[in-house]
């Protein structure tokens, strides 16, 4: 590609950020393989530069999130995974993704990228839905997408594991992984 078409590629790309008020970031995980545990994290931030405004193929992404916002309905819990034995928020405030490419399946895409959480990065392949884009009362372009995925809790650093007196399995290796997030189109 020459310097005149790739300078001209980088000016058309449509630059957006992630609404985190209409958004929401959520894991189930499987306790005593019986029941699943729900929780979410609040506070989280993101960015995507597409091609243009509906073409999301190649998209590049990029979202964190805070885990200290971890919540699932209890203190006690939350506090557990903040704590050394889980996430260490302390020492690894962050999880962080970074696309690598986006590419069109069918009515979603495969959105595949670089997870990092406690320093341990490891690439990881989602399935985003594209729910459509809307213009808001306020003028402003939306893009929706409900990305879910699963992922082995193990090898991001998060070995904890504990079994009950009956010999049950406390908490289950696969997360799933949604989040419904919308993008902004920035001006």
């Amino acid at each position: 590609m020459s310097e005149i078409t790739a300078s001209a590629a980088n000016t058309t790309a449509t630059k957006w950020t992630l609404d985190p008020t209409h958004s929401e970031v959520q894991f189930k995980i499987k306790h005593l393989v019986i029941s699943t545990v729900t929780g979410s994290f609040k506070s989280f931030q993101g960015t995507m530069e597409s091609a243009s405004e509906n073409n999301f193929e190649n998209a590049q992404v990029e979202f964190s999130l805070d885990v200290d916002s971890i919540d699932t309905n209890q203190e006690m819990r939350d506090g557990h995974l903040k704590g050394e034995e889980f996430f260490d928020v302390a020492k690894f405030p962050t999880i962080k993704f970074v696309s690598t490419s986006m590419v069109k399946d069918g009515d979603s895409y495969k959105l595949t990228g670089n997870l990092t959480m406690k320093d341990v990065t490891k690439p990881v392949t989602l399935e985003a839905e594209y729910g459509g884009s809307a213009v808001d009362f306020y003028g402003n372009t939306k893009a929706g997408f409900e990305v879910t995925g699963k992922i082995n809790r193990k090898e991001f650093g998060l070995t904890w594991g504990g079994i009950t007196e009956a010999g049950a399995i406390v908490l289950g290796d696969d997360v799933k992984l949604i989040a419904n997030v919308q993008f902004a189109k920035q001006a």
